[in-house]
């Protein structure tokens, strides 16, 4: 009996690993699609929006509340994520926002080669500190989750 109830929670477990990484692949895969459309889209006939928040270029701080979620999203789409060490843990998060840098920097080199952008090493920069925001909570997150599994 002792078994089999090992088993079924063994199972439950997985069963609600494998939901959890399908939902965050989606999320995923939907994040970029959504920074695709706002990175590349033409919005000239939209209304204009304020130019600064909190003397903050409007278009700089979207570029780094975009890229915030990135390296969250990336890191809990793969089902292992939770279960690795705290070197693997850093190796994966410093190697997500590697990858995140490279997508920025294209998002970057494509609207340089479109009509109606412009590419903008700002932008990039702010895209790389919205990048290492999201890595540095995405750790927190981690190792708190990793403290309290061991605690348990």
């Amino acid at each position: 009996a002792c078994e089999r109830r090992l088993l079924q929670e063994t199972l439950r477990y997985a069963v609600s690993m494998i939901k959890r990484t399908i939902l965050f692949r989606i999320l995923t895969l939907v994040y970029l699609v959504a920074v695709g459309f706002l990175c590349f889209g033409n919005f000239g006939g939209w209304p204009e929006v304020q130019r600064v928040i909190l003397g903050i270029p409007t278009d700089k701080l979207v570029h780094f509340l975009m890229f915030v979620p990135f390296t969250f999203l990336a890191f809990w789409s793969f089902s292992k994520a939770d279960k690795a060490g705290i070197g693997k843990t850093m190796l994966t998060l410093l190697a997500l926002f590697a990858l995140g840098c490279l997508i920025a920097w294209g998002t970057e080199v494509v609207q340089g080669k479109l009509p109606y952008r412009t590419f903008d090493v700002k932008d990039f920069r702010a895209d790389r500190i919205g990048l290492a925001c999201g890595t540095i909570v995405t750790f927190v997150v981690q190792s708190i989750i990793s403290r309290k599994k061991a605690d348990a």
